[in-house]
């Protein structure tokens, strides 16, 4: 697994969450609309411990053949989109919660900001390295 690459997943599950964030608060007020949230790390954390599910991957009669299936170790997890299973209906069916949504909005900019720095860093250690250690 490519740190460059897990960056670049992480940055997209941010925008992702962002947007799903935002979608519930938009709709806060529509009659039987149901949250949603992002699940990524539990996955990646499955993913890098080994306790993912194990499936075969498909079998490719040519190298040059997309690879698919859940058998590609070390691959960086898709994000899931899922419904928020621990929210509250009000009287019209709807489950926002809009505290608990600015409060995850607000930890997502955090996250996700701390991702930019580390991205940042990455790209300046790899000119540090081009550039010749900085002579």
């Amino acid at each position: 697994m490519d740190q460059l690459q897990l960056l670049a997943r992480a940055l997209d599950v941010g925008m992702l969450r962002q947007r799903t964030i935002a979608n519930n608060i938009a709709n806060m007020d529509t009659p039987q609309f149901k949250s949603k949230q992002v699940v990524f790390e539990d996955l990646l954390h499955q993913e890098l411990s080994g306790e993912g599910e194990s499936g075969l991957a498909a079998y490719r009669t040519d190298p040059r053949h997309i690879a698919f299936g859940s058998g590609q170790a070390g691959a960086v997890p898709y994000p899931q989109i899922v419904s928020n299973p621990d929210a509250l209906v009000q009287n019209n069916g709807n489950d926002v919660d809009v505290e608990y949504e600015m409060n995850q909005l607000a930890k997502n900019t955090i996250w996700y900001n701390g991702l930019v720095q580390m991205t940042n860093g990455y790209f300046t250690k790899l000119k540090t390295v081009i550039d010749g250690g900085g002579r």
